[in-house]
């Protein structure tokens, strides 16, 4: 039976009111209008592509209508925001670009590496310079003739079904294995895909890309965050590639591709044994890092520096790796970059008036050069211990001295940065890039961005141990990723090794302890918007307890529950 409701408008008006913070000017607008017919409705210019909007805090497509009073804000690419949403559209051209040209390839979206994203495509035929050159002329053309970008929604069975007739397993699973009662998938003519998070309207907002061969693979070129006008310059990172394409090939042998082989594994009672596989994996890199070590330190190394992004996990790693060194008859004595924190009052600022913590002058750089020559010289001295509840350097009478088997090992941000070490000679030293590198996705071409694991690992440290609410973590992230951006990511090439501390089952786990403190982050702040995508990001995962990780699991440095002391 089919029922009619008629709606009626109790102002008996066709228009809605729609405050613009953009202009900060109060409207009232037709109701059903887009967002993105609103931009000049409101007169709103940028220097560069306007892609999305936050409507009441929350991340929308300019093809969102409005049917009720909002508050709206215009996003253009210099945001975060804006550019998921740029290349979440431009991986969907290149996907249907494939397989209007190449019918019977996959292609497979696997990582940010190089300042843009590395692709593979695994076709009946080779790959070379005229089937790109075939396919970055379709991208072309779809782009030229501005096709829109349809989003559907149905019940989740029937994308399910949807997607398994079209041969799109790896879709099909992460949907069937979710709690979705429905679901979207989003049309380009016939071709469909599936992207969590907003698209551009049509196909003409991507006017900058490049395709082109990398490292045995290939490299989708982006337009460059701080002036998008041009392509991200293409930066050589053969070291951070090859320990992707290593855990890559772990998850194949795992048959853990995706998180729906993650999900179904849950499903099946073998969470144990995943969990049981990926610590021991990680346990294995561990010692062969130490074994390396040992062997260097016979040729003349004392020092071992530890870098890595915030959240990367290097604490745990550090404490992990001294055991290791301990068993192969190795005395580690170890230091935190962070105890060398100046006084949080006295931390400088960036170039937006924020106080710049991931600046290598936010330590004490002349007492931690004064420490390391002193320990390298066989003197005791008393290492500072930074209070992050007060922002102030203590002493606890904490002393530490080196003896003839002992190497020191350093632990921070600017581990790898060459003025941290100037004074000391590079056949001294040791270097380890440590980031949580996560390989699998959540499809074949839907990524899940590193940062964004090391956001959701920061925001549930933060809250257990200093303090601090989500909204206050995810208010600083941006100033964290500008740090890292200029004080880490440069160096992470300089490593003797590079260790990836990404699990594959730790989102499982994770979540709930992360979704509480998302939840309790105000609807009416601007950290709305990405604490509500967190939230739904972390809903394609099925819930795992951490019962199983052992007291020693890198993890228990942010669930807790270590056998460690922080």
């Amino acid at each position: 039976m089919q029922i009619n409701v008629k709606i009626k408008n109790n102002n008996m008006t066709d228009t809605v009111r729609v405050h613009c913070l953009n202009t900060d000017v109060y409207k009232e607008v037709k109701i059903g209008s887009t967002l993105e017919e609103l931009i000049d409705v409101f007169g709103v210019t940028s220097p560069y592509m306007i892609t999305n909007a936050k409507v009441n805090n929350k991340t929308e497509s300019l093809s969102y209508r409005v049917y009720r009073p909002k508050t709206i804000e215009f996003i253009d690419l210099t945001h975060s925001s804006a550019m998921r949403t740029y290349v979440r559209s431009l991986c969907f051209i290149l996907a249907k670009a494939v397989n209007d040209t190449l019918p019977h390839a996959e292609t497979y979206i696997e990582h940010a590496v190089a300042r843009g994203y590395y692709f593979q495509i695994e076709a009946e035929v080779p790959v070379g310079k005229p089937e790109l050159d075939a396919i970055r002329r379709r991208m072309r053309e779809i782009v030229d003739a501005d096709i829109p970008f349809v989003q559907v929604e149905e019940e989740t069975a029937k994308v399910v079904k949807l997607f398994r007739e079209r041969g799109m397993e790896d879709k099909a699973r992460l949907l069937e294995t979710s709690d979705f009662l429905y679901a979207r998938y989003s049309k380009l003519e016939e071709y469909i895909d599936y992207f969590y998070g907003s698209l551009t309207p049509s196909t003409g907002y991507i006017t900058l890309f490049d395709i082109q061969p990398h490292n045995g693979g290939y490299l989708l070129r982006i337009p460059n965050r701080e002036n998008p006008v041009e392509l991200e310059p293409e930066i050589q990172q053969e070291k951070l590639l090859n320990v992707y394409r290593e855990h890559i090939k772990f998850l194949k042998i795992s048959q853990l591709d995706n998180v729906g082989d993650l999900n179904r594994a849950k499903q099946e009672n073998r969470m144990s044994e995943v969990i049981q596989v990926a610590e021991a994996y990680q346990a294995n890199q561990i010692a062969g890092i130490a074994e390396e070590i040992t062997r260097r330190f016979k040729e003349g190394v004392r020092v071992v520096l530890i870098s890595g992004p915030s959240s990367s996990g290097k604490t745990t790693f550090r404490k992990r790796l001294e055991v290791q060194l301990m068993v192969n008859l190795l005395k580690p004595v170890g230091i935190s970059l962070d105890d060398y924190f100046i006084n949080r009052d006295q931390t400088p600022l960036d170039e937006h008036g924020e106080k710049d913590y991931e600046s290598l002058y936010a330590l004490d750089l002349e007492l931690f050069e004064q420490h390391m020559l002193a320990l390298m010289a066989g003197d005791e001295i008393e290492l500072p211990f930074y209070n992050f509840m007060t922002g102030k350097r203590e002493f606890k009478k904490n002393f530490l001295k080196m003896e003839d088997n002992s190497i020191l090992i350093v632990e921070g941000i600017h581990g790898l940065n060459p003025e941290l070490t100037e004074h000391i000679p590079p056949d001294k030293k040791f270097m380890v890039y440590v980031s949580a590198l996560t390989t699998i996705s959540l499809d074949d071409h839907n990524w899940i961005p590193a940062s964004d694991n090391r956001l959701i690992r920061r925001i549930v440290r933060d809250y257990r141990y200093r303090g601090y609410s989500a909204e206050q973590t995810i208010s600083r992230w941006d100033s964290v990723r500008r740090g890292e951006d200029k004080w880490i990511f440069p160096y992470q090439e300089n490593a003797d090794v590079m260790f990836n501390s990404a699990m594959i089952y730790e989102l499982a786990a994770i979540r709930r302890h992360a979704e509480p403190i998302l939840q309790r982050v105000p609807r009416t702040v601007p950290e709305y918007s990405e604490a509500y995508r967190l939230l739904k990001f972390l809903g394609y995962f099925n819930y795992i307890t951490d019962r199983e990780l052992p007291p020693t699991s890198l993890l228990r440095e942010f669930v807790g529950g270590s056998s460690f002391r922080y």
